[in-house]
């Protein structure tokens, strides 16, 4: 298998220790009162039928999910980490992204229906990373970017009557809404928010990580 470099580990760690530190910054307020999920009830809503895969596994043995929101900078330091994941397991562990946007960041909203949107159209990934490669051009404006988005959406040649009604759509709407009932319902308060096998993976170090997924796949 390839190695992790220094700068990668380096990003994934600042990450790591962001949500650590600092997680009251991206902490998501819980309004639903409901008890935390079991471990049946984990294994049940950490992936849906609709949720989002970057990647399958032909075997369906691991599964990675990631809980993020694209204007948290938490996130933006793991991305490099996750695509090198990707990069690494291609094949062996399925990939879910979940959107998980946190209300004190302007356009966490808007950049989620964005990339709901492109999913409606094919292009997913190209808009998931768009919004992590631009991030430092948008994250925490206090203005509106839902023109910026739909300009990466023409970049993209999308539909652009089609993404005009998706993006602004309750359906698009309710379907950010679903992945955030789920989070919380997981007990997810910040991000990024990593579940292996329905299980949350907290690892101190990148070492531990993949370590993590190595055991899952030799199980």
């Amino acid at each position: 298998m390839k190695t992790m470099t220094r700068q990668t580990k380096i990003a994934i760690l600042f990450g790591l220790i962001a949500v650590a530190l600092f997680g009251g910054a991206f902490v998501y307020q819980n309004l639903g009162g409901t008890e935390p999920a079991d471990a049946t009830e984990r294994q049940d809503i950490t992936v849906r039928a609709d949720s989002h895969r970057l990647d399958t596994a032909d075997d369906g043995k691991v599964t990675l999910v990631e809980f993020l929101d694209f204007e948290c900078e938490a996130c933006r330091a793991a991305y490099p980490f996750v695509e090198q994941l990707r990069e690494q397991y291609d094949g062996q562990v399925t990939f879910v992204l979940r959107y998980f946007p946190i209300p004190s960041h302007t356009n966490a909203n808007n950049a989620a229906y964005a990339v709901e949107s492109a999913a409606r159209q094919g292009k997913l990934e190209d808009m998931y990373k768009r919004m992590y490669d631009t991030q430092a051009e948008w994250g925490e404006s206090q203005d509106s970017k839902a023109d910026l988005f739909r300009s990466y959406a023409q970049e993209l040649g999308l539909d652009m009557a089609q993404y005009d009604a998706d993006v602004a759509s309750p359906d698009v709407a309710a379907r950010v809404a679903k992945d955030v009932a789920d989070g919380q319902r997981l007990g997810v308060t910040g991000t990024p928010s990593f579940y292996l096998n329905g299980e949350p993976l907290i690892p101190s170090t990148t070492d531990e990580f993949i370590d993590a997924i190595d055991n899952a796949l030799a199980k």
